[in-house]
């Protein structure tokens, strides 16, 4: 089922800008079945760079990123990777990126540790401050709160060197591709009672808008709009929802589903339940998005607690079980393999 809202501008539909920049990284210790250091680089939810400590070279996943990366060869470095010195098992995960408002300038940031599959520190950019997420993380925060030189330069990373990369692929790939791809339009209902949903799958850009319409009226009591989401293509899909609880089966011609694209023309669905389709997991190849590195890490995660449950983190010197390095400038290893 579709969940979401409708986005107006002074009585039209706009479309939400927002783009992100996020690196993934896991570092571990005494775990066979991945790397001692892996790294990924997501752009708008897609994957678009992968490194880990055995290849120690960026391997880009999308076109534009393969482009950008024949183009500025010369700027690529081999990538410099922490090992973990501890007596036992071991998972330090880290998200660290950025969100950019096309519309608005706004820019957020993000920094978040994970340890052994629980989270265990965030970074507030409005206190310049970490939060301890767990007991045992309280004196790994007051000594990383006293070091204001790592926090300034958190803060610039943040709020400055993210930004400016992800608005440089951001501009990369709008230049690689400013082709539009039209989606198809599926109807779909789970059960006679359940609504019925409007999906569009496999467009681009992903600046979009849907709606259902009332002898040619735009609806909103009724009626559900979900998110914009990301395929694994570089496409991109939505859908809406429309309650038919009410509607009566001579009034069902009545109603249209519109789809349209970055203000270009309306692809026009009409209800009818000759056309519905109500298992689409075997009618719709829709992809969405999940890496299979978080999926990997957070299973690992979870097998490393359960080794470990019953044991204390020694919170006395947090910093003492990863190497150094990885509190430092390692973090933004991705930017600087790609730049």
């Amino acid at each position: 089922r579709c969940t979401g809202h409708f986005l107006l501008c002074g009585g039209q539909h706009c479309y939400a800008m927002k783009h992100s920049l996020k690196n993934l990284v896991t570092g571990s210790y005494g775990i066979p079945i991945i790397p001692d250091f892996v790294g990924v680089l997501m752009v708008d939810g897609i994957q678009t760079g992968y490194c880990d400590s055995s290849s120690k070279t960026l391997q880009p996943q999308q076109d534009w990123a393969k482009k950008l990366l024949e183009n500025n060869t010369q700027q690529f470095t081999a990538i410099s990777y922490f090992m973990f010195v501890p007596s036992a098992v071991h998972i330090l995960q880290m998200i660290e990126g950025c969100e950019w408002d096309e519309n608005t300038g706004e820019v957020t940031g993000v920094l978040l540790y994970g340890y052994n599959g629980e989270a265990f520190m965030d970074f507030d950019l409005k206190t310049l401050t970490w939060i301890a997420l767990k007991p045992e993380a309280v004196i790994t925060k007051q000594k990383w709160d006293t070091d204001r030189l790592r926090i300034k330069h958190k803060e610039n990373d943040l709020t400055n060197i993210c930004p400016a990369y992800l608005k440089m692929y951001v501009d990369h790939k709008k230049g690689f591709s400013q082709k539009k791809v039209l989606p198809s339009v599926f109807l779909l209902q789970k059960t006679p009672s359940s609504p019925v949903s409007c999906h569009a799958t496999g467009f681009y850009p992903g600046r979009a808008v849907m709606s259902w319409r009332k002898d040619g009226e735009e609806l909103h009591e009724g009626v559900a709009l979900g998110e914009i989401l990301p395929n694994n293509d570089e496409t991109f899909q939505m859908c809406v929802d429309l309650n038919v609880s009410s509607v009566t089966t001579e009034d069902w011609s009545r109603y249209d589903c519109v789809f349209q694209l970055s203000d270009g023309d309306d692809i026009i669905t009409k209800l009818d339940k000759k056309v519905i389709r109500t298992n689409c997991g075997k009618i719709i190849p829709v992809i969405v998005v999940v890496p299979v590195l978080l999926i990997l890490f957070a299973v690992v995660g979870f097998a490393v607690y359960k080794k470990r449950k019953g044991q204390r983190i020694k919170g006395a010197e947090f910093i003492n079980e990863p190497g150094p390095a990885v509190h430092g400038s390692v973090i933004l290893f991705l930017w600087y393999c790609l730049y």
